[in-house]
């Protein structure tokens, strides 16, 4: 009789356990909150251009690909995204794929206010081919220049054109 009672105890047990598995299946788990990162950064940059990040967050670069003017502009930041980082470079350069051969368009250097003399943190080119071209998805575009000697390559991602409704 013992015994009897014992298994009859598991198999309420075991049904317990299922009928809990289901629920939670069925309704879902609760979220999990995540605890905020200190050193993440926005979607865009100070200037409200695409980020690309250059090395393992060592520096990143920000886009302005301004369509009415026609111009992309480069804007050199640190890791957290705060300060400009001024280079001696006198052009930067952004490569791309364009029926089917890679084109290199240099963005000229563009000293702002707060570069020390000779340095230049903001680099910009008025082209009509590139500001369009950065957004197609085929283009492949990539950034490449030199901090401190250290060569960095990164590619570009832009959210592609609106097709225009008929």
């Amino acid at each position: 009789m013992y015994f009897q009672a014992i298994q009859k105890l598991d198999a309420l047990f075991l049904a317990s356990i299922c009928a809990v598995s289901l629920a939670v299946q069925a309704i879902g788990a609760p979220p999990v909150a995540e605890a905020p990162n200190p050193g993440a950064h926005a979607e865009l940059g100070p200037h409200k251009g695409a980020l690309i990040e250059l090395g393992e967050e060592e520096y990143h670069a920000e886009l302005v690909n301004d369509e009415k003017t026609h111009t992309a502009t480069i804007y050199l930041l640190d890791g957290a995204v705060k300060e400009n980082v001024p280079i001696p470079a006198k052009d930067i350069s952004i490569s791309l794929k364009h029926d089917g051969k890679t084109e290199t368009f240099k963005l000229k250097a563009v000293p702002q206010k707060t570069d020390p003399a000779g340095l230049s943190s903001m680099f910009s080119l008025k082209d009509r081919e590139l500001v369009h071209d950065l957004r197609r998805k085929s283009s492949d575009p990539r950034l490449m220049l030199k901090i401190d000697g250290k060569p960095y390559s990164a590619k570009i991602v832009l959210a592609p054109m609106p097709v225009p409704k008929d």
